[in-house]
């Protein structure tokens, strides 16, 4: 059926798109994907969001606490049009309501920090799937997070500064794992039924009529 619906829907998409959408469905990935907890600052929430498209991460779960998640269309280039979000805002404790969506899919979670003891990048065991965690750009992450994490990371400094900016943090992060995975062996692009399923999703974002299109494909009706 998806299959169907996608090459019914990629009729009305002219062929540079279509090409474009195969092309980049091939380099999606779920094994790994972004966690934001609380990030506040629009800028840096949209900086993310364009480095984890552009290396091929399809998912980023949001965790809304004390702030709203909120991006800026022209600092994340549009990447907010092609990823699949999953947000947490509804519960009392939103923070566990995501790492548990986390555990039932498999991912480990892999959280940054400035403690000591956190492994450096290149030392994240990446045979499993993993769930990059940026924390909130006062606090870092919730002590929640930290006490359910797997891993903690930090990108080693050399000059006076500590750390780095969220986003810039993540982007170096993003690099380098999906650096690694790309030179590995492991299955982490995703299933072709995956990929027709984001397929559809772009689609349906691309096509003004999307709408109609999918309700005259359900319908057995044809154009």
């Amino acid at each position: 059926m998806s299959e169907r619906l996608y090459h019914f829907l990629a009729e009305h998409l002219n062929t540079r798109k279509r090409e474009l959408f195969d092309q980049v469905a091939a380099e999606r990935t779920r094994h790994l994907t972004v966690v934001l907890e609380d990030i506040y600052q629009t800028q840096n929430a949209s900086a993310i969001l364009r480095s984890a498209e552009s290396w091929g991460v399809q998912d980023i779960h949001v965790i809304e606490n004390g702030h709203s998640f909120n991006y800026h269309r022209r600092i994340s280039k549009g990447a907010y049009d092609w990823l699949t979000f999953h947000r947490y805002n509804e519960g009392p404790d939103n923070t566990q309501s995501c790492i548990s969506a986390l555990r039932s899919k498999g991912y480990k979670i892999v959280s940054t920090t400035l403690s000591e003891g956190a492994v450096q990048p290149h030392d994240i065991p990446i045979d499993q799937p993993i769930a990059l965690v940026m924390g909130t750009e006062l606090s870092g992450i919730t002590p929640l997070m930290s006490e359910h994490s797997d891993y903690h990371v930090m990108i080693p400094m050399c000059g006076f500064t500590e750390s780095l900016n969220v986003s810039v943090a993540a982007g170096v992060l993003l690099h380098g794992i999906m650096q690694r995975l790309r030179a590995s062996d492991i299955p982490w692009r995703l299933s072709e039924e995956e990929q027709t399923e984001i397929k559809i999703m772009w689609a349906r974002k691309s096509i003004s009529w999307s709408d109609y299109l999918v309700d005259l494909f359900e319908s057995g009706e044809t154009l």
